[in-house]
This record gives C-alpha cells, structure tokens and sequence, in this order.
C-alpha cells in the first residue's frame, strides 16, 4: 500500500507542464528544459517526478514504459531521458533502441536508471549508448544536478 499523494498529471507534450514555467538559469534553445522518466514502478516514478519539477524546475514527462515513451517522445521532444533498464515488455535497452530510431532523439542523451550496480553491468549499458547510469536508490535530492552533468557531457553539438 502506497502513502503518497496522487501524482500529478505529468506533461508529455511540449510546453504543457501543468501550468508551470521553467525559470533556471538557462541559456537560449541549447538548454536542459525537458526530461522524460520512463519507469515502470509507481513510486519511484512519482519521487523521480517530483524531484525533477519541483527541485530541478524542470518539465517532466513520466511514463511508465517503454511503449509510452515510444508514444510521447515526438510531441515531448526531452532533452534528456531517465531509462529504467528492467520493465517489462520493453526493457530499457530495447526502448533505447528504438527511441534512437524516432526523428530528433537520435542524439538526445539516455541515462539509465537500474538496481544493479556491477561494475561489467554498468559498462554494458554504456556500450547500449547510454550517457551515463544512475543507481538505485538515487538521492533525489541531487537527481536534478547529476542528470545536468550528463546532460553537459552527453549533449554534444546538435542541429
């Protein structure tokens, strides 16, 4: 049984962010404004939401799968995408592939989120093309500043 308040309506299109406008200092269209989470399990889902929008100030769409994220990715258009590698039906890899296959996400950095932290493991979603890996449990407090640091080293020129 879960004890946290129901999740607000994350915005999977760009622009709509239930009304909240993204104010950090950010520098021109070559900005980190969107993330999208893909995570399957409720609750880390929310606390990724939450730290992302409401510490981060970013917008956030969360999903959770693969296939919706598939779906939401062309109107969102992320920035950057939070990957959880074990879900069903899709994993994270698998997503991965075929989010780099939709128009604008060939070069958007992918940061997996997985429990599994050894080291052959780690490398072996980076060789997915992943930008980096966050391991679970993550301090959501810092979330919002370790997925700018991938976003900074991942970006690389795009146009």
């Amino acid at each position: 049984m879960s004890i946290r308040p129901a999740v607000r309506k994350s915005a999977c299109t760009a622009g709509e962010a239930d009304g909240v406008r993204i104010d950090a200092p950010l520098d021109g269209d070559d900005a980190l404004r969107r993330v999208m989470c893909v995570e399957d399990d409720d609750d880390i889902r929310y606390i990724l939401d939450f730290s992302l929008s409401q510490i981060g100030g970013y917008e956030v769409c969360a999903v959770g799968s693969g296939a919706e994220a598939l779906q939401a990715a062309p109107g969102f258009r992320p920035d950057l995408v939070l990957l959880d590698v074990m879900m069903p039906q899709l994993s994270g890899p698998q997503t991965l592939q075929q989010l780099r296959q939709l128009p604008g996400m060939e070069g958007v950095p992918v940061v997996f989120l997985t429990a599994k932290a050894m080291p052959e493991q780690l490398e072996e979603l980076l060789r997915h093309g992943a930008t980096g890996v966050i391991v679970k449990p993550f301090d959501p407090v810092r979330l919002p500043q370790d997925i700018r640091m991938y976003w900074e080293h991942g970006r690389g020129p795009r146009g």
